[in-house]
Order: structure tokens, then sequence, then C-alpha cells
């Protein structure tokens, strides 16, 4: 049976600390999103772009204390939680594009919203800090923890995923983390395979083994893909580029065996900045790995 993909736009850079994000979505579209995913053998249909109020008419410093734009990523994340959620109401896949990676509490809430699910976050941050915590403020190193009610976000009921548990969290490919991010990660029952462990066990058998946590009593998993999981020289148009990420490859054998699972229920690609990228590159990569995701192979 042929899956339906309805592609989602959330062209937002107002949880990041770069200006460029916002094109993201745009880009991956230009570097023929459609047919990528057609030549997996599903059947996309686009569903345009959420309306984002214009950044320049916004004060950062409105709202929560050391959260920039947190009005704003509320109003942006409220509207793509109800779009995940109405897509999956209507028997098709949702596909977030970013934009920052600050949309993926609008993934999550509506991916969770009639549904227990499960998260593989591959990325080389841990998104897990709070106003609380975090170093610079921005919100794109917040979802996960927003998601799950961490600290300063207890609560707060436009951010919580309601059926969402730290249990079924496995991120990916982490090798960028603050001080007291990892302490909160450690003292969480989130489960963390860093770069060290693709290094020491492979990347197949870490994906396996995340998807394990994913699935574990839960009716799907949403994944989470941010560009800057792999490699900068892999993909260099990002806004927060760390050496020593994946590998091309590794990232396709890990969205192949995402696919292989049948358990994925939403998606998303973040972090695609063209102002940053070369030939827009990283976009096309972007589309190449969500084929890969939604099962293309090569025989």
């Amino acid at each position: 049976m042929e899956r339906n993909v309805r592609i989602l736009g959330a062209p937002t850079d107002y949880g990041a600390n770069r200006r460029g994000v916002d094109m993201g979505p745009s880009a991956i579209r230009y570097a023929g999103l459609a047919e990528e995913l057609e030549s997996a053998g599903v059947s996309p249909t686009d569903a345009g772009d959420l309306a984002v109020p214009h950044h320049a008419t916004r004060d950062a410093d409105a709202g929560a204390a050391n959260a920039k734009h947190v009005q704003e990523v509320e109003e942006v994340t409220t509207s793509l939680a109800d779009a995940v959620s109405t897509a999956l109401a209507e028997g098709t896949t949702p596909l977030a594009l970013g934009g920052d990676h600050s949309i993926a509490i609008g993934s999550l809430v509506g991916s969770a919203r009639d549904a227990d699910i499960g998260v593989i976050w591959f990325d080389a941050h841990g998104d897990f800090n709070t106003p609380s915590t975090s170093p610079s403020g921005n919100v794109h190193g917040m979802p996960l923890a927003a998601a799950l009610g961490v600290g300063d976000f207890a609560g707060v009921e436009w951010a919580n995923a309601a059926g969402l548990k730290e249990e079924n969290v496995a991120i990916v490919g982490l090798r960028s983390v603050d001080g007291v991010e990892a302490e909160a990660i450690r003292d969480s029952d989130v489960t963390v395979y860093t770069m060290s462990d693709i290094d020491e066990r492979g990347v197949t058998e870490v994906t396996n083994d995340a998807l394990d946590v994913a699935t574990d009593g839960t009716d799907g998993v949403h994944v989470s893909l941010d560009l800057d999981w792999l490699d900068p020289r892999e993909a260099p148009g990002v806004g927060t580029p760390v050496r020593g990420g994946v590998t091309y490859r590794e990232a396709h054998a890990a969205m192949e065996l995402v696919a292989r699972s049948e358990a994925m229920r939403s998606f998303e690609l973040v972090e695609v900045n063209p102002i940053l990228d070369e030939h827009n590159e990283t976009a096309t990569l972007a589309t190449e790995l969500a084929a890969s995701a939604f099962g293309k192979r090569i025989l």
C-alpha cells in the first residue's frame, strides 16, 4: 500500500542565532524533495508553508527570560502541531521542513497528541537546555526538553508532548553538549548514543538499538533529523556545525534502517541554511536522506 506523505513547511529562524535558516524549506523543495520521495515509492503532497510572523516586527526579548522569541516559537509550533495532528488523522505521514530545530516542539506535540510515541533524535546536540540553563537563550537548543516538560517547561501546555516519555527517546550521534545540559540528560531516562558509540559499534547497531528504545510500547516513532548530525564536510549549510559527524553513507544506512522498521509516524528535516550552504549541497542531501527514510533502495 502506497504511503501518502504531507509536506509541511515551517520557515522560521526564531529559535536560532543565525539568520537564513527560515529559507530552508524553500531550499529543500528546490533541491527536488518531491521527486526524491516519489522515487522512494511514496506519494507526496505539498501543503505549503505555515504563516510565520515577520522577524523584523517582533521583539526578541518579549516573553520568558532567556528564551528569545519564545512567543513567536509558540505561535509557529502550535500551528505546526495542529497541521501534524491533522495529517495523521487523515491517514498521511507528516514531513515537516525547518526552519530551525525549535519547530520540533510542534512536530512532537502534534504527533503525540493522540498516540504514545517514541523519538529518535539524530543530532550533534542534545537540545535539552531550558531557559534557566541555556547559555544563549536560543530555543533551537531546547525543543527536546520542552516536549518532555523538563525544568522550566513543566506544565507548559503548548510545549509538552502528551504521549511522549523520556524512556522512549534516543539521541543518536551526540557530540556537543553544554555542562548543565549534560547533567540534565544524565539525570533523565533518555537514552544517548554519542559519536564515540557510533565509532566503536557502528551506525547500524546503534540505530537498531535506538529503534528498540523508541518502539518499546509505543504506537510509532517520530524521527528528527538535524543536518548538523552529519560532518560539516558533508553538510556545510548548517548554523551550528560540529566537526566529527557521521558520513554520507552512515547517514543513509541509518535512514534505511528507519524505513525497514516501518515504525516511522512522523518526520522532520531541520537546520538547512542556504545562506551558509555550497551549491545547495546540504538541501540536496536532506532530500536524499528523506527518500532513504521513506524506503528508497539502491536495488
